[in-house]
């Protein structure tokens, strides 16, 4: 019966309930069900939420961003791009890529789906392609979508083991020495390396083949 929380919670989400209250009606049945008294619960709830306080700061970031594009974020975005000569999309996310793979191999903080992809990078690529084309299609739009937040995800994956003091440097290097492999944090990066510029390239041409992809659909528009 302490599970019953579990089952509230995959119920809830099964029957897309709002997810505050799942994870907080979970937590009261739970703790009511290990003979916990309410002012308990409650003292708990609160004492975790204080003590985790941190983890929630992400979400001051939402209304922020939310601001500056209602103040005209994206257009400036946008306008600043259509002032750079042959600056096309597939070029524009390479160039994104370089950037966040190098702040990812020195554990500099830059990125993030939110805070840049959405304002930012993503009206940017679409600005190159608006700035050269014109008016793009949806599927042409919701293909640059997917462009930009995958160039998160490339830089981030790919280049974030180039810096030795990193969280996944640090477990691979910690479970092949309990496996017996001599091996330490620096041996870790510098196989990371090769990694990371292969990545660069690939993703690089496919940003090629995404201008081209871009170009035979405004072709086939006209």
């Amino acid at each position: 019966m302490t599970l019953i929380g579990i089952i509230i919670v995959i119920i809830g989400f099964a029957l897309k309930l709002d997810t505050i209250a799942v994870v907080l009606g979970a937590g009261i049945v739970t703790g009511l069900v290990a003979d916990i008294n309410i002012m308990g619960i409650l003292e708990t709830l609160g004492s975790t939420f204080v003590a985790q306080r941190h983890m929630s700061l992400f979400i001051l970031t939402l209304p922020v961003i939310g601001m500056c594009e209602r103040y005209g974020l994206k257009e400036r975005a946008i306008e600043l791009i259509r002032k750079a000569k042959n600056l096309s999309t597939g070029k524009m996310l390479t160039l994104y890529l370089f950037i966040r793979e190098s702040a990812a191999a020195a554990s500099v903080r830059l990125g993030g789906h939110a805070q840049f992809i959405r304002p930012l990078i993503n009206p940017m690529a679409q600005g190159a392609a608006i700035s050269k084309y014109g008016k793009i299609d949806e599927k042409t739009e919701e293909k640059i979508k997917g462009a930009a937040a995958a160039m998160e995800n490339y830089g981030n994956f790919f280049a974030q083991n180039v810096f030795m003091a990193s969280s996944g440097v640090l477990l691979i290097a910690g479970t092949l020495e309990e496996l017996g492999y001599a091996v330490n944090t620096l041996d870790v990066a510098k196989a990371s390396i090769p990694i990371a510029i292969i990545a660069f390239i690939l993703v690089a041409l496919q940003n090629h083949m995404l201008d081209k992809s871009i170009e035979k659909a405004n072709r086939k528009n006209d």
